[in-house]
């Protein structure tokens, strides 16, 4: 298991650093798909089950080819493409050296966290969210659902009207 979360970490960082490195556009996309993939195994090894499929799904599914209709939409030329001056890459530098040492200091309190909250191996199962979402937080959750509905109705008929000819 532990072999299995450093594989995965290894994996997430060295495509995440691709997809800055990345000359390419589609390549660095492809690369992001990669680490949301790794991301989701962590959860996996983490028995969050539900996060892993959402991850899947929504991510790497969904966000990942609105990225590439974009790009080829753009038609990006690397020909066309700005140099940044000293200054902006050297201001780029110290702002992620300070995002780093702020990450930094939020682990340093992470283990008092972390103890104060006791391991339940049901609580990633899609089972224990589902019994939790239908007992405790139905009627939001019929409420939301008839919300979602109305708004694909009124899209539809949105839509429908243009075409409708009037006589």
């Amino acid at each position: 298991m532990q072999f299995m979360f450093y594989l995965l970490a290894l994996v997430a960082l060295l495509s995440a650093a691709m997809v800055v490195f990345s000359r390419s556009p589609i390549s660095s996309v492809i690369h992001l798909v990669v680490c949301f993939l790794a991301i989701a195994g962590h959860y996996i090894l983490l028995n969050a089950q539900f996060l892993a499929v959402v991850q899947i799904i929504v991510y790497t599914g969904a966000i990942m080819v609105l990225f590439l209709f974009v790009i080829m939409l753009l038609n990006l030329n690397t020909t066309n493409e700005p140099h940044k001056s000293m200054l902006t890459k050297v201001s780029a530098l110290i702002a992620g050296g300070l995002l780093f040492l702020v990450l930094l200091a939020s682990f340093r309190g992470a283990n008092d966290i972390v103890a104060a909250h006791p391991y339940d191996a049901k609580i990633g199962l899609v089972k224990s969210l589902g019994m939790v979402l239908f007992r405790e937080y139905l009627l939001p959750f019929e409420i939301s659902s008839v919300l979602f509905i109305s708004a694909m109705v009124g899209a539809v008929l949105l839509g429908k009207r243009d075409t409708v000819k009037k006589s």
